[in-house]
């Protein structure tokens, strides 16, 4: 395949980490920190995927609010009785306040401004919704780095829906076969294969990749790895 001259980054998973709020979460709920970051993780794709597939989409609901919801789940489920705790909304707060700044990976500038200086564009393709990647990228210091912010919002469907992901051409002019996707979650990078982009998955975990008959383009282990695609 030719060279894309876009490329476009999953944002929570891929530039931002999502487990970084397991240290506040094993303060607030000592013994269960690296277990309640993930379920809270996995109910939020779950939450996402059947928003997306019920009734046309008619339940759609911002991922903030999505978010929120996987965190209450999260909580209930591995600590029973939490909830009739007069402070839990304000330990549900003070999570949901975490997540919005999480921690950034560490070569994130670096290979920003790599691919910028190769002359290609930039840009985030998520599930978030634009207040919440506005703050991550600003508290990342990402800002300048990034010629598009893509959120799903506007066609209130998440990824994997192929509407989802043709925001990515709207966005650049380009075509998906142009356009390099980087995610380090395997089921977006098997979509985002599927329909059409370039792909490179970061392994960051060591794990094996979906076992539905198709690979990505490209495996790294970081981001650095980008560099495939230049």
């Amino acid at each position: 395949m030719d060279k894309p001259k876009a490329i476009l980054f999953d944002a929570y998973g891929t530039l931002f980490d999502v487990y970084s709020v397991g240290l506040l979460a094993e303060q607030l709920y000592p013994g269960h920190g690296t277990a309640l970051s993930q379920l809270w993780r996995d109910k939020q794709i779950e939450y996402s995927r059947l928003v997306t597939t019920s009734n046309h989409g008619a339940h759609y609901r911002p991922f903030w609010d999505l978010t929120r919801a996987a965190l209450v789940y999260a909580v209930k489920r591995l600590v029973p009785g939490q909830a009739d705790k007069p402070d839990f909304d304000s330990r549900i707060d003070q999570l949901m306040n975490q997540y919005r700044s999480l921690s950034a990976f560490p070569e994130n500038r670096a290979v920003l401004q790599q691919i910028k200086d190769a002359g290609l564009v930039t840009g985030i393709l998520s599930n978030g919704d634009p207040a919440m990647l506005d703050l991550a990228i600003k508290s990342a210091g990402l800002g300048g780095l990034l010629d598009h912010v893509i959120s799903v919002d506007p066609v209130r469907l998440y990824k994997t829906a192929p509407e989802a992901y043709a925001l990515g051409e709207q966005a650049t002019g380009l075509r998906a076969r142009q356009i390099g996707f980087v995610s380090c979650n395997a089921w977006d990078a098997l979509a985002a294969t599927w329909y059409g982009y370039q792909t490179l998955w970061v392994n960051r975990y060591q794990l094996p990749f979906e076992e539905l008959g198709t690979q990505p383009h490209h495996v790294g282990s970081s981001l650095r790895d980008v560099r495939v695609f230049l």
